[in-house]
């Protein structure tokens, strides 16, 4: 068979729709541009507009009182950005902090020494991988103490950094969650934290205490509802678990928990946070983004573009 091209069909791309317009182009920046101007200038395709979504979402829930759920693996404390955390709590963004078993342990040696992470393969050679005293005992000992008082993981521990004369307490996301008054929960998994190696935890409390923080986590995700957000930057697999089963819940008890935006911020794609934060709570109602990009060059672009927006 012969193919003729002269019986192709062809159509004006006036009559097409295109995805992408000039309008939506990026723009440069003069030398001397503030950062609304940069901000303004990125384009509005692709990452970028999702990117921009966000930063509406969060905007409009704090104009509307909603809650605004941030969740975050360690390594926000480990990359520097506490003072940014802080200062979104502060100006009353923030609305409920989420740490993992992980979080704790870096915002109370920040708080306590000035500095934290340690070399874990070069200690992990001889043993002494998370054996450091001060911080274990800190720890374990508000938790063991905090539960005896019916108090959950993230108020015990908040309420001993509170307590303690700290050098550094000021840089402590945990401290300012308590001078500002809002809700911190702690979801951990036994074993996975270096505090869990020490004779001074206690499994029953941290279960207890984790216990405590869920249902607190639900009362939070009860609020999200109708333009409420909520963020994760950077747990892969225990708070996207945690956040999808204190969603469903909410919603078994009576709460309509829909209509909300959920974005994720890591480096790498991951399946679990990719279901559990962005897809399957929003796949009737609201918004889901997933952001890629490393934490100490996001976060800084999220906090500086809400600010810019309030």
């Amino acid at each position: 068979m012969k193919v003729d091209v002269r019986r192709v069909k062809t159509y004006s791309i006036k009559q097409r729709r295109s995805k992408v317009e000039k309008n939506a182009f990026a723009k440069p920046c003069v030398k001397a541009g503030s950062f609304q101007a940069f901000y303004d200038s990125l384009p509005r395709i692709l990452k970028a507009k999702d990117f921009k979504a966000v930063v509406d979402a969060i905007v409009a829930a704090k104009k509307k009182g909603r809650a605004v759920i941030f969740m975050m693996g360690a390594h926000v404390i480990k990359c520097g950005l506490s003072p940014l955390v802080i200062d979104l709590i502060q100006k009353k963004i923030i609305t409920t902090v989420v740490f993992n078993g992980a979080g704790i342990i870096h915002d109370f040696e920040i708080a306590y020494q000035g500095k934290t992470s340690e070399d874990v393969g070069e200690a992990l050679k001889d043993g002494s991988f998370g054996m450091g005293k001060e911080t274990a005992e800190f720890l374990n000992n508000a938790v063991n103490e905090g539960v005896k008082r019916g108090l959950g993981i993230g108020s015990s521990v908040v309420s001993a950094i509170a307590k303690e004369r700290l050098k550094y307490k000021e840089q402590s996301i945990l401290y300012c969650c308590y001078k500002e008054n809002i809700p911190v929960c702690v979801q951990v998994a036994i074993g996975t934290d270096i505090i869990h190696q020490h004779p001074s935890f206690s499994g029953a409390a941290a279960g207890e205490g984790s216990q405590r923080d869920f249902l607190a986590l639900v009362k939070s995700i009860a609020k999200l509802g109708n333009g409420g957000v909520v963020l994760n930057f950077g747990s892969s697999v225990i708070l996207p678990e945690v956040f999808l089963k204190a969603l469903n819940l909410a919603r078994n008890i009576g709460h309509a928990v829909y209509n909300f935006t959920s974005a994720n911020f890591d480096m790498i794609y991951h399946y679990r946070p990719a279901v559990n934060v962005v897809s399957r709570p929003t796949q009737d109602s609201g918004k889901g983004y997933y952001i890629i990009g490393h934490h100490e060059i996001m976060l800084p672009l999220l906090h500086r573009a809400v600010i810019g927006r309030m």
